[in-house]
């Protein structure tokens, strides 16, 4: 079957290109009468002009011409139709020009002087090659729109396994820490807290929810420690300090599993390094610390200090400052700190001190 039956020949519209008017009536008689809708251009610029009106299936060009040639013409008139097939005529046999055109996009080169079957050839080989294209980039198009369907299915799975996850764990921190008047909505608090200086510091969304998770979930390894300890009303001893700072390491453990959660357990894992290294469990300093488990931390202290625990009353906010101040850049960062001194201070009623005050207080 040959390529003009696979599109009714009447649908098909040609456009000559020739700077010659006798091969434009040739060749436009002799397309016509193979059943074609043709229309000619004596030059690129008219080429270009008829282009951009109703739409054309085939263009046959010459490659010299006046002004616009021929391969320049190719670019802008694939730019203007896509799908246009296009063959090539030129008075020289020159390969370099050939692949040129070719290269651009054209689907046939043929040497003058034309045998009209040659011509009529080339012609029905280009419809045919148009057709492949079209089918071609069709399909493309198809897979590319399956494939993103299927991404969006997938992130919203994995976001909904995320938020589930998340809910979850939340869920046995906050019946954990129900049993325990002092700790009451501390992960609550402390992921609140975190994600504003995590907003204040203008990171990413994506960079402040991760924190605000950690937030959370920072205390979850906080299930394998014992309660008594936890509540205990007086100082607690080595062992006994020992055994709570396994919560970090606990934590890390439970949460390991969830590889979407991967940047949030880094934050966990970080959240009680201290800025000059005498944290734990791994004893980071400085900047090797991650930013979100710095962020943690400042929240997590904060809340801390400012509320009532078994062994101590909370701080009000002149001495929360004051323990800020004496920290920064010893236990936190002071870049957190600054970032956590701003979020307070424009809390309502509270009253706590400018950004760059713990700077020049030290």
């Amino acid at each position: 079957m040959s390529a003009a039956s696979d599109v009714s020949p009447r649908a098909i519209r040609i456009l000559v290109v020739d700077d010659e008017e006798t091969i434009r009536l040739v060749f436009g008689r002799f397309l016509r009468s193979r059943g074609f809708d043709v229309d000619v251009a004596e030059s690129g610029e008219a080429a270009l002009e008829k282009l951009s009106g109703a739409p054309f299936d085939m263009m046959v060009c010459d490659v010299r011409m006046p002004g616009l040639s021929g391969i320049e013409l190719v670019a802008p008139a694939l730019r203007q139709t896509p799908d246009l097939g296009i063959v090539m005529l030129s008075a020289v046999n020159d390969a370099p020009t050939a692949t040129e055109a070719i290269k651009l996009g054209a689907l046939d080169y043929l040497t003058k002087p034309v045998e009209l079957q040659t011509l009529s050839d080339s012609v029905e080989r280009a419809l045919h090659k148009r057709t492949q294209l079209k089918e071609r980039r069709r399909v493309e198009y198809t897979i590319r729109e399956q494939v993103a369907l299927r991404t969006q299915g997938l992130e919203r799975e994995q976001e909904h396994l995320r938020v589930l996850t998340v809910n979850v764990l939340h869920s046995l921190v906050t019946a954990m820490e129900a049993k325990d008047e002092f700790l009451r909505a501390h992960s609550a608090r402390v992921a609140e807290l975190a994600s504003s200086i995590a907003g204040n510091m203008r990171l990413a969304p994506d960079l402040v929810e991760d924190v605000r998770i950690a937030g959370l979930l920072h205390d979850v390894g906080n299930i394998g420690v014992d309660g008594s300890v936890l509540s205990k009303p007086g100082r607690l001893t080595p062992d006994e300090l020992s055994h709570v700072r396994t919560h970090v390491a606990i934590g890390v453990e439970i949460l390991a599993p969830l590889q979407h959660l991967e940047r949030a357990i880094t934050f966990v894992a970080d959240h009680h390094e201290h800025w000059n290294g005498g944290g734990y469990p791994n004893g980071k300093s400085g900047d090797a610390i991650s930013l979100g488990g710095r962020i943690v931390a400042a929240a997590d202290v904060f809340d801390a200090i400012t509320s009532r625990r078994p062994y101590r009353d909370q701080l009000g906010p002149t001495e929360a400052a004051e323990f800020l101040t004496a920290q920064a850049g010893k236990m936190l960062d002071l870049g957190v700190c600054e970032a956590l001194c701003a979020v307070i201070r424009h809390r309502r009623g509270l009253s706590f001190m400018e950004p760059g005050a713990i700077a020049a207080a030290r």
